[in-house]
């Protein structure tokens, strides 16, 4: 249900890409006509995630939006995150649970008023009351700072560097190797759309590092946000808690951003969340 969601979602927006582009008479062949492709292709992707951004998150979640809590422990939780909202500013976040072991939590939506705020059932009834307070500072903090929308500007920009940047550097490719062709005909269709998806790939492992280095600052100052809401010790025990828990995984990337914890990775350098001892350490320090 997951893939055929994401697929169908990329689907959606190659196609309203597409009609925008006709409708505006885009020519790629100029190099204007080249950075208006790759900024609706990299803009509109990442602003219509952003847009169905709580709709996915429920659907691929499976998130149970809290309508009447059932039991003491979802009033509680409901309690905490309006108290959380009120303190920092914002309209009550939609507050839900999803089911799994891993202890996380995540918030999105395409504003400050209109977000989302998920816990995992495994840190819902594995943390105490004290731990889950710093989550939920956390997350509301996400949303109080307008996360979603910075790193969803930042993703646009990046996007548009990347298919912009790939397609000149493939079409130099492309007139060199035709001027040192007897006949001039150059890479050929298919070759130029094989140079075009390596630099892709390549260009895109460069822009996923510079989104994760703004997505590491956004999570301290969250951290920060979240010492401010709930205390700072609530929000160190919370880390120190995470670093107990089962591993995470369970979340799709699109979540993962705005989440407590993040996946690991061989290097910091493609990390969304720097290493819980350096955010606990910049807690301390604080």
């Amino acid at each position: 249900m997951r893939i055929f969601l994401l697929i169908a979602t990329n689907m959606a927006i190659l196609l309203v890409a597409s009609i925008v582009m006709s409708l505006l008479g885009v020519n790629t062949s100029t190099m204007g006509g080249l950075l208006v492709f790759a900024s609706i292709f990299g803009f509109g992707g990442a602003f219509l995630s952003l847009a169905i951004s709580k709709w996915m998150a429920k659907k691929t979640m499976g998130c149970e939006v809290i309508t009447t809590p059932r039991d003491n422990t979802e009033r509680w939780l409901v309690e905490t995150v309006a108290r959380q909202a009120d303190k920092a500013g914002i309209k009550m976040p939609e507050v839900a649970i999803y089911q799994s072991e891993e202890l996380n939590a995540f918030a999105t939506g395409p504003s400050k008023d209109n977000a989302l705020v998920a816990v995992s059932s495994g840190l819902l009834y594995g943390m105490s009351q004290d731990e889950i307070e710093g989550v939920l500072a956390h997350e509301v903090s996400h949303v109080a700072n307008g996360d979603m929308v910075t790193l969803t500007l930042i993703q646009g920009v990046v996007n548009t560097f990347v298919i912009f940047a790939a397609r000149v550097v493939a079409g130099i490719i492309n007139n060199f190797v035709a001027s040192n062709d007897e006949e001039g005909e150059g890479l050929g269709m298919f070759a130029y759309m094989g140079v075009v998806f390596v630099l892709d790939m390549l260009f895109g492992i460069l822009a996923s590092m510079i989104v994760a280095y703004f997505s590491r600052i956004r999570e301290f100052k969250a951290d920060e946000g979240a010492a401010q809401l709930a205390g700072k010790e609530k929000m160190i025990a919370a880390l120190e808690r995470l670093r107990q828990g089962p591993a995470t995984g369970a979340m799709p990337a699109q979540m993962s951003a705005l989440g407590i914890n993040g996946k690991k990775s061989m290097s910091e350098l493609m990390m969304s969340h720097p290493p819980l001892e350096k955010r606990i350490a910049a807690l301390r320090a604080s």
